[in-house]
């Protein structure tokens, strides 16, 4: 029994490794086992450092946060303030978490009769209960830092050593020799550092604040995951490094855009949204088309051939190709929802509705202000958002939507 099991696993392992399947023809794992030069060549038990670096880098993330994140929040004005609670309701509650979190005007008016309430405080405690589901501004705003920080820090480290390499201004240079490449230190590190920080994603999005793209980011994710580790292994490393310097130069752009948001500042949160629409797209639909799948379908094929993992690699480039074409048009649907709702919002949103609702509760709001009576306009306590405001919803809001 444990001799068949034995080997089982064997086969498994065999047909796992195979070098028919991860090498091109006439090359066999032995022929990389040479130590070359630098670095020598990768080898598969390399990707399992990226496990204690991920860990390693998700407690510099949580002390980053604490320590720096925080205190430049507090300093541009973000308060560490709690939630405002809601007045208890056991009506309303039910109605909140098992029919609508966003009741219409007849619900509204049922439930006035129902509780002898106003209309408008109904509004109100739905509003506020909303809000009181959704994480601190405060907490995003540090870890948009700690993503921008990251994005930057190992962007400029990427652009500083693929500067000089050949490969970096000829694509073709990614394939001669080819898999005879051997590894330099900054390539090393710089390639390990990035999977260790999507594995290190992967894991915190269950913790992180849940964004609408919540299940296109973990395929996004797990993609990366899945191809760093593929191209390593594979020593497609140098087109895989072009590939992370290309999606590192617009990444920042839309956290420091998101920073500016949380931050009130929404002339620089406009223009820095704008320049990181225009660089995604340029980079995702034509750069990478045009430089990155112009290499490694053609030119490769050209100078290599393809064998069996090559069509693996080329297909998960078309998956990742896919989320920047479903992701281009998020962009372009939420800016000009943003660009809509902005110029609807000057001239019709009343002053029930706050600058920290999203785009569900803006539209609901909208629709149900003309019909509130004005004699509950109290009822926010402090907490209704100046005209100004209201006409702060044009494109900032897109970035609080990414």
């Amino acid at each position: 029994m444990a001799t068949a099991a034995a080997e089982a696993l064997g086969l498994l392992w065999g047909w796992l490794w195979s070098e028919r399947f991860w090498l091109p023809q006439n090359v066999s794992w032995a022929d990389l086992e040479g130590p070359g030069d630098g670095y020598g060549y990768p080898r598969a038990q390399h990707v399992l450092l990226a496990f204690p670096l991920a860990a390693c880098i998700f407690s510099v993330r949580m002390l980053f946060e604490r320590f720096i994140a925080k205190p430049c929040a507090l300093r541009v004005g973000i308060e560490d303030n709690v939630l405002y609670q809601v007045e208890s309701n056991d009506i309303l509650e039910k109605v909140f978490i098992s029919v609508t979190k966003y009741p219409d005007e007849k619900r509204l008016k049922g439930l006035s009769k129902q509780l002898d309430w106003d209309v408008r405080k109904i509004q109100c405690w739905f509003r506020h209960r909303r809000n009181q589901d959704k994480p601190p501004t405060l907490t995003k705003f540090c870890e948009s830092m700690w993503r921008f920080t990251f994005y930057l820090c190992i962007f400029c480290y990427g652009i500083r050593f693929l500067w000089s390499m050949p490969w970096f201004w000829d694509t073709r240079q990614c394939w001669y020799n080819y898999p005879y490449q051997p590894l330099s230190r900054e390539l090393y590190y710089y390639y390990l550092t990035q999977l260790a920080f999507y594995w290190s994603l992967m894991f915190s999005q269950f913790i992180d604040v849940k964004r609408k793209d919540f299940l296109v980011m973990f395929i996004h994710h797990l993609v990366a995951v899945v191809l760093t580790t593929f191209s390593y292994i594979n020593n497609m490393v140098r087109v895989g490094a072009l590939i992370f310097c290309l999606h590192d130069s617009s990444d920042s752009l839309l956290e420091a855009a998101k920073l500016a948001n949380y931050a009130r500042h929404e002339r620089l949160c406009n223009a820095l949204f704008v320049i990181f629409a225009a660089a995604f797209m340029v980079t995702r639909l034509g750069i990478f088309p045009l430089w990155i799948l112009n290499t490694t379908f053609f030119e490769s094929w050209e100078i290599l051939g393809p064998y069996t993992s090559w069509w693996l690699f080329n297909g998960i480039l078309l998956i990742l190709q896919t989320l920047h074409v479903i992701w281009s048009y998020l962009i372009v649907r939420i800016a000009f929802k943003a660009f809509v709702q902005g110029k609807v919002s000057k001239d019709d949103r009343s002053d029930v509705e706050s600058s920290s609702e999203e785009d569900e509760e803006t539209s609901h709001t909208n629709n149900l202000s003309g019909s509130s009576s004005s004699n509950g306009a109290n009822c926010m306590n402090g907490h209704m958002g100046s005209s100004h405001l209201a006409e702060e919803h044009g494109t900032c809001k897109a970035t609080r939507d990414l």
